[in-house]
């Protein structure tokens, strides 16, 4: 069950629509940060799609970019396709510092897991290196995991799995292989309170699959039963 907000908080959210109304990101439109046309032009995943990366599958039934024999995830999921005002919004939440879009980013997985409920009665957001969360201010999959948590009741964990290593961001490789290089051994579980637990791993966008898959090993090193992977929108 969702969580019900404080009277102050709501009071505060209706000043600041008042005063600096929202604007949607993909048309301009006063109203809604996506606005109802701009909705409709959403890229929505529709079956069928890859049993480990969520992927469309292609007419003949293959998967055109999965970490394959590779995945110890037990699965990776979107509502969306990275494209148009997804990919918008996206991008406005990790390098724009508009992090208002983030409770509207947490209500599309919401809704997506209420259509397709998955194994998970722990949310972790895929964590960043503190030296880049200083940098930028906020970790954005945190900011999405913790509405999401509000909106779903599911508790939220961010003390066990931590990122050890700044590696370079993932959009900067070239290659699945280079990711997978790129990541590994980046992450750690610093105790075993998760040892048992069906995580769901919350990220904004998943690439390649790889950051996820590295996270989900290192949970099941550290005991847990399942993990399975929860983003945004998965790129093609």
């Amino acid at each position: 069950m969702a969580a019900v907000l404080p009277p102050i908080t709501k009071l505060k959210r209706v000043a600041l629509n008042l005063f600096f109304p929202p604007w949607c990101i993909g048309c301009g439109r006063e109203g809604d940060y996506i606005c109802d046309v701009c909705r409709h032009q959403l890229s929505f995943i529709s079956p069928p799609v890859c049993d480990i990366c969520g992927r469309p599958l292609t007419v003949d039934g293959t998967c055109p970019g999965c970490i394959g024999k590779d995945a110890v995830i037990d699965g990776i999921r979107a509502p969306f396709l990275f494209g148009g005002v997804i990919r918008q919004a996206v991008h406005q939440l990790k390098y724009n510092n508009l992090k208002v879009v983030a409770p509207l980013l947490a209500g599309f997985l919401h809704e997506f897991l209420i259509e397709n409920p998955m194994p998970g009665n722990v949310l972790v957001p895929v964590p960043v290196h503190q030296k880049r969360e200083r940098e930028r201010g906020y970790n954005q999959s945190y900011l999405i995991a913790r509405e999401l948590s509000r909106l779903s009741g599911l508790p939220l964990d961010t003390g066990c799995l931590i990122r050890k290593v700044n590696t370079p961001p993932q959009v900067r490789t070239t290659s699945a292989l280079e990711r997978q290089k790129n990541i590994a051994d980046a992450f750690a579980c610093v105790d075993n309170r998760l040892a048992g637990k069906n995580v769901l791993l919350i990220d904004d966008v998943s690439t390649s699959g790889a950051t996820l898959n590295t996270c989900a090993r290192t949970l099941k090193a550290a005991g847990a039963a399942s993990v399975w992977g929860l983003v945004i929108a998965l790129e093609t």
